[in-house]
């Protein structure tokens, strides 16, 4: 029934196997040989942990993610998602490895962050002159209008929001295990939308590429958790995390960045938006965190790349939430946005909106009650937690 639907179910499931075993296994090789290097994340004055760790963790993931993509290339039931039929994994293979030397050269010397910015703006231009770019943007004015973009546009709208996407990321990574939690979520909420894509459509060619990178960033996640969970024993530095946000970005471009809404009808204004929707919902809390943090060092007349214990993970843990439950809260909230979101193309609207309500509602209970009782007046002395990941 899934092959007869063009929705090869099994061959994404092995690559979400392949990745995340690759990922676990290389990571074990790379905590020891950096250990044995002395290679060990200092202790520095804004961060939390308390141990020196060593970092590299997503040249790990990034061997897991390239051995997923080895092997989808070599399903016949995946092949439609590579060349010569789409150049869209060529280049997000490409655009990922020059991200990954970026954040090892950062992961290792510190890079200042200019020089960051400017290999990430590198890699998100690689991305889109390879073939992998937004083309179609849907603005929902009037009845609706869909823009086509020409190759500099393309490249514009997509560098800027893979830049956007890759900061998102890496600001919010600053607790064991949390981006690599988001960016499984994230990453699953993508591939069920492009599942969703790819049975509507009878297998269309152009959902190919983002269920095959979604699947391989639910895989690499997956593989690097159970060494990044508190108490972590790795951590994926600015390499791995820098490497999610270009996974999640590129899924995502591909996901809506040349879907015609017009394939889903004009009834429902969320279910025609819903690809953008899922977009938004998948990197909202990332996003939101981002933008809080440069409003707020703006406001203070700091640079905006300088760190501070303000993220929405810290003022979690001043609420009164252990080290793990304030993971645990993020991640429900991850779910609840971007699966909220993806319920609208799977679901009536009438029911993926009472879910969704519920879903926020729960949520918002769960986040508001402390931990443990009597937590809630000591917040402040729980933010001094151990094996935190740094910024």
């Amino acid at each position: 029934m899934a092959a007869a639907a063009g929705v090869p179910l099994r061959e994404l499931g092995l690559v979400i196997l392949v990745a995340a075993a690759i990922t676990y296994l290389t990571t074990g090789v790379i905590r020891s040989l950096m250990v044995r290097a002395g290679r060990v994340a200092e202790i520095r004055t804004r961060d939390v942990h308390t141990q020196p760790t060593p970092r590299l963790g997503g040249v790990a993931m990034f061997s897991g993610f390239l051995a997923a993509v080895f092997l989808a290339a070599q399903l016949p039931a995946l092949t439609r998602g590579f060349m010569p039929i789409t150049p869209e994994m060529n280049a997000v293979v490409w655009a990922a490895f020059a991200i990954v030397v970026v954040g090892v050269l950062d992961d290792l010397y510190e890079l200042d962050a200019v020089t960051k910015l400017i290999g990430q703006l590198l890699s998100a231009i690689t991305l889109s002159v390879l073939g992998l770019s937004w083309t179609l943007l849907y603005l929902p004015v009037g009845d609706g209008t869909t823009v086509v973009l020409d190759q500099v546009q393309a490249t514009i709208v997509t560098t800027i929001f893979t830049v956007a996407v890759v900061n998102a990321i890496n600001f919010v990574d600053g607790l064991d295990g949390l981006a690599a939690g988001l960016g499984m979520i994230a990453g699953g909420a993508i591939l069920l939308f492009s599942l969703t894509v790819l049975h509507d459509q009878g297998g269309a060619v152009s959902a190919y590429p983002p269920a095959i990178i979604a699947a391989g960033l639910v895989g690499v996640c997956l593989g690097f958790l159970p060494h990044n969970f508190e108490p972590s024993r790795i951590f994926m530095g600015d390499s791995g995390s820098m490497l999610i946000g270009l996974l999640l970005a590129a899924a995502s471009t591909s996901a809506s960045g040349k879907i015609n809404m017009s394939l889903y009808g004009t009834a429902d204004i969320v279910a025609l938006m819903s690809p953008i929707i899922v977009v938004a919902a998948a990197v909202f809390v990332p996003v939101l965190d981002l933008v809080l943090a440069v409003v707020r060092r703006l406001a203070r007349g700091t640079s905006p790349f300088s760190a501070d214990k303000m993220h929405l993970h810290h003022r979690l843990l001043s609420l009164g939430h252990t080290h793990r439950r304030t993971v645990l809260v993020l991640y429900l909230w991850v779910s609840v946005v971007a699966f909220g979101a993806v319920s609208f193309s799977v679901v009536p609207a009438r029911w993926a909106l009472i879910a969704s309500v519920v879903a926020v509602v729960i949520a918002a209970l769960v986040t508001l009650v402390p931990a443990r009782a009597g937590k809630l007046g000591r917040g402040r002395s729980s933010t001094v937690v151990t094996h935190t990941e740094p910024e």
